[in-house]
């Protein structure tokens, strides 16, 4: 399978979705199979993908629109005046993402199997799945901006049937509203820059874009703004600040959707949209300090919050954002390389962590902290597998996490201003808290809730099998960032030798640099046992120590009440304005005004006629006696 044919990984799951959509109703198990072997045969396909990339690269043969682009026109309006293809490129980055895309699919839909065994609407769940898939995987093949809209606007809609499974809980309904509606604000910003680049260059691929930027094709003020725009849409997709608001909520969706499209998949669309058109932005710095700032804010905003959050689901989605932010910060840097390389790492550790709070819960019915503990007795598979994914989530060696980031540190430290990197250090550490906080919490202890624990069983394999191999992958995918790694995988070197924007990035180990990164780690985990260990009292008198403080952190620095104050106060006010001006003036004034007053002066009018004769005599005597004083007046 070559890279021209790429295009068959998004037909697969399409056609997936289409049948089981259609006829689940009557397929055994209700076409759960169908989609499965859909997601084996896209994994199996997508690594043919990427090994002929592998070859295409090793031999120095790759060119952007060589082999690696399939196209063929879609729209075209008098000869290429208005064009729009359809078509994919496959290039270092679109490797990553079908690796990353793929496997987790696959992974949730096997655990799904398990997780949602016994559900309503079950064969709907894995159509929703299925169509998901379908989305994310043309967004990354996608060659062409107006075609990525569309694979985005995609994505949306399948996260929204999808966090709105249980439609039926009012909760789940709101939430699925919220991300929707709050997403398609950056929408709106996307497709607005991507008007604003085809306005000044006449066409929607990707690639041209970058060659008409590079040669100072735009005027520089205009690109900016475009540029704004574009990440406008990146900021609502992947939930940064100030519109982040959105993902603690959409874990209302069942546990498996959360570790697809709320770890490794959608929420990524962001970071891979800024990487792909790294090269616009390396043009306008602005940009690229706004990508910066933005990632630095939500990354420690993020790990603030999680440090209180209660919900287990919760806490990990914080860490979902506040580890979005440090990719955007590496973006910000102009570090393609090492942001795709902690996107990657990301994926599965996060996918890990996520899966295994659905075993918890799957286990006990309860994803409240303060009703578990105790549970490492009752479920060894999902506490193992657990703990490895937060080992790796706070960055301790030689787990993935700490070599992405690690490289993003270190990047931050060489780079950027020193406020930036302590910032970033500091969330950093606050990630080891609160991933301590949230295993202690869970797995240690005493039991809380003893029916809870009573009730408590490890997973079946189903479930179990799953999280083994995203702890595997957890564990090692951190190593391609070695050249005698990515050589053995049959590429030039590293992910950084692999993934670059001006030339390859060969990885040197910094003994002294990782011995303090894994130094600081190593701190915030035994702050975490410290204050959370045993019966947590320490936590508990900090607690009452600045009440305040934690009032402000649970309720999320108020942004949501602020949302909604905006809403009840101002944009509802305005809408009551809007309304009644267009219900008295322009509906009843002047579109029913006009046929009310017609229909008065008939009313009147008809009284005219009579039937009567002297009626109109006396009409007519009077018509004369008025004409003839006005000319007797006249004269």
């Amino acid at each position: 399978m070559s890279m021209e044919q790429a295009g068959v990984l998004i037909i697969i799951p399409a056609a997936a979705f289409v049948l089981v959509a259609l006829f689940h109703k009557v397929l055994p198990r209700q076409g759960d199979w169908i989609v499965v072997l859909a997601l084996a045969a896209v994994v199996a396909i997508g690594m043919l993908v990427v090994v002929d990339f592998q070859r295409v690269w090793e031999h120095g043969e790759f060119v952007p629109h060589g082999a690696n682009r399939f196209a063929f026109d879609w729209v075209n309006i008098h000869q290429g005046v208005f064009q729009i293809e359809f078509s994919t490129y496959v290039d270092s980055i679109t490797a990553v993402m079908i690796v990353v895309v793929s496997i987790v699919a696959l992974m949730v839909a096997v655990y799904s199997v398990g997780y949602m065994h016994g559900e309503a609407r079950y064969g709907w769940y894995f159509a929703a799945l299925s169509l998901f898939v379908t989305a994310m995987l043309t967004l990354v093949l996608a060659g062409n901006l107006l075609m990525v809209y569309f694979a985005w606007e995609g994505v949306g809609v399948a996260s929204f049937l999808l966090i709105g499974f249980y439609w039926e809980r009012q909760s789940a309904a709101e939430a699925a509203k919220k991300a929707f509606i709050t997403t398609r604000i950056g929408d709106v910003g996307l497709l607005i820059g991507i008007v604003l680049l085809w306005r000044a260059s006449g066409t929607f691929d990707i690639q041209e874009i970058i060659k008409i930027a590079q040669a100072g094709g735009f005027d520089h003020t205009y690109l900016t703004v475009s540029m704004l725009f574009l990440f406008l849409g990146a900021v609502g997709k992947s939930a940064q600040f100030p519109l982040h608001v959105w993902l603690p909520d959409a874990m209302e969706g069942p546990t498996p959707v959360s570790a697809l499209i709320h770890a490794a998949t959608m929420v990524v669309a962001g970071v891979y949209l800024v990487a792909r058109m790294m090269p616009v932005f390396n043009e306008v710095p602005i940009a690229r300090e706004v990508v910066l700032y933005t990632g630095l804010v939500t990354a420690v905003m993020a790990a603030t919050m999680g440090l209180v959050a209660t919900d287990i689901k919760r806490v990990l989605a914080f860490s979902t954002v506040s580890q979005l932010g440090f990719m955007f910060v590496a973006l910000g840097l102009g570090a393609v390389g090492i942001a795709m390389f902690h996107l990657f790492t990301h994926a599965f550790f996060k996918a890990l962590l996520f899966l295994g709070s659905g075993s918890v819960i799957h286990a006990t019915h309860q994803q409240e902290v303060g009703y578990l503990g105790g549970l490492r007795k009752k479920m060894p598979i999902t506490t193992v597998t657990f703990i490895i994914g937060s080992l790796a989530l706070a960055g301790v060696m030689p787990l993935a996490g700490f070599w992405s980031k690690d490289e993003i540190l270190h990047a931050t430290m060489e780079h950027a201003p020193l406020t930036v990197f302590l910032l970033l250090a500091g969330s950093a550490m606050l990630t080891a808290i609160y991933s301590t906080r949230l295993v202690l919490l869970t797995f240690f202890g005493e039991p809380k809730d003893q029916h809870a624990y009573d009730h408590a069983h490890e997973s079946p394999w189903l479930m179990s099998v799953p999280l083994l191999i995203l702890a595997t992958l957890a564990t090692v995918s951190g190593f391609v960032v070695f050249h005698g790694v990515g050589t053995a995988l049959g590429f030039p070197g590293g992910i950084g030798e692999v993934i670059f924007e001006h030339e390859p990035e060969v990885f040197h180990f910094n003994a002294m640099f990782a011995a303090g990164a894994v130094g600081s780690s190593l701190v915030g985990i035994a702050i975490g046992y410290i204050y959370w260990g045993g019966t947590a009292e320490r936590a508990t008198r900090a607690l009452s120590w600045a009440p305040e403080l934690h009032q402000l952190l649970l309720r999320r620095y108020y942004i949501d009440e602020m949302y909604q104050a905006i809403i009840d106060r101002v944009i509802l006010g305005l809408a009551s304005v809007v309304s009644t001006f267009e219900k008295r003036v322009v509906n009843e004034s002047g579109i029913d005004g006009g046929a009310q007053l017609i229909n008065w002066f008939g009313y009147r009018l008809k009284f005219l006629q009579t039937g009567k004769i002297p009626n109109y005599a006396l009409a007519m005597a009077i018509g004369v006696i008025t004409l003839a004083v006005l000319a007797f007046r006249s004269e």
